[in-house]
């Protein structure tokens, strides 16, 4: 061999070597980031309130082939105290069909009263006070629908979570202005009208705005479509790339009840998936405002009914998409 073919013969085994070497951090560096989202007990949010909601039975396990729901809660952390678990600021459901390919998500409305498995009647959103298994119970026996994973954040790990993937071009569909003394303005908002790049910071405070003639009805609707854009976001090559990094921002911010395994089954679906749609719960047709005492609530008119319109929601098709055919929505 000559000496140009042996020179040739060595620079392909370092780049092969440095190709083996950078695949073996990445691939390890994601799966410690993916370990770290699931707290053990001791440094669990949850961990003053784990006893009692072990006693909580146990989500249904997802068997890989099935449609699989999880559970997205985002709380506002100011003002609470060490261990004490705040309220949902917002609640989602993310519902996963790995056989079609599609994904649903289902954003609740935060007042909605409905039943808190073992602590009475009250809003959907106490019910993470009670812990994750408390939370996923209530939401799955309001919708009808088994609730196998949830995800929890505070408002840190969604500003982390933004600015780790690089912000986000975002139509913003009118002014949103707010200011509050109360948190000492540390989150008032103040967006224009007009496509934008959104950080972490504009981000939050594209998702938080309320304060409008539609109120939380417009809020979560705007959450779920910065979800997708977020999701598609995700999927893009860098995004990938940046994985290990991105992991590591959000890793203090965030608890989950996915094993390592878990959440690369869903990553995978998730990244083969399209969102077909999305839909406020309790819908329109079917929410009732009220009160109970002097507090204002939603309420919902038919629990039957939602149950069968969450369940039309996820199951409509015309035909397998693997055969050719359109999709359908309710």
């Amino acid at each position: 061999m000559s000496q140009k073919k042996k020179k040739i013969a060595a620079l392909l085994v370092i780049i092969l070597f440095v190709i083996v070497a950078y695949g073996l951090y990445y691939t390890v560096s994601i799966y410690k980031g993916l370990e770290g989202l699931n707290k053990t007990s001791v440094h669990s949010p949850f961990s003053k309130v784990m006893a009692s909601d072990e006693k909580v039975a146990a989500p249904p396990k997802w068997l890989g082939t099935e449609p699989v729901q999880i559970l997205l809660m985002g709380v506002d952390a100011r003002g609470s105290k060490k261990g004490e678990i705040p309220r949902s600021d917002s609640m989602m459901v993310v519902s996963l069909d790995p056989v079609h390919k599609r994904t649903h998500v289902f954003s609740i409305l935060r007042d909605t009263y409905t039943d808190i498995p073992d602590h009475g009647k009250n809003r959907i959103n106490t019910a993470i006070t009670h812990g994750p298994k408390t939370a996923m119970r209530a939401v799955s026996e309001l919708l009808g629908i088994p609730i196998q994973f949830y995800v929890y954040t505070d408002f840190q790990g969604f500003i982390k979570l933004v600015d780790a993937v690089g912000g986000v071009d975002f139509y913003v569909e009118k002014d949103m202005k707010y200011g509050s003394k109360a948190d000492k303005h540390e989150y008032d908002i103040n967006l224009k009208e007009g496509e934008q790049h959104l950080d972490g910071t504009t981000a939050l405070q594209y998702v938080r705005f309320r304060h409008d003639a539609l109120s939380d009805y417009a809020r979560t609707k705007r959450q779920r479509d910065f979800i997708n854009a977020i999701v598609k976001k995700m999927k893009s090559t860098t995004s990938i790339m940046k994985l290990p990094s991105i992991l590591e921002e959000v890793s203090p911010y965030m608890d989950t009840n996915m094993s390592v395994n878990d959440m690369w089954q869903l990553a995978e679906v998730g990244y083969k998936s399209k969102v077909e749609a999305s839909e406020q719960i309790p819908p329109m047709k079917l929410l009732k405002e009220t009160y109970v005492g002097r507090a204002a609530v939603l309420t919902v008119s038919s629990s039957k009914d939602l149950k069968d319109y969450v369940r039309n929601f996820i199951e409509a098709h015309e035909t397998d998409p693997a055969d050719g055919g359109e999709i359908t929505q309710p």
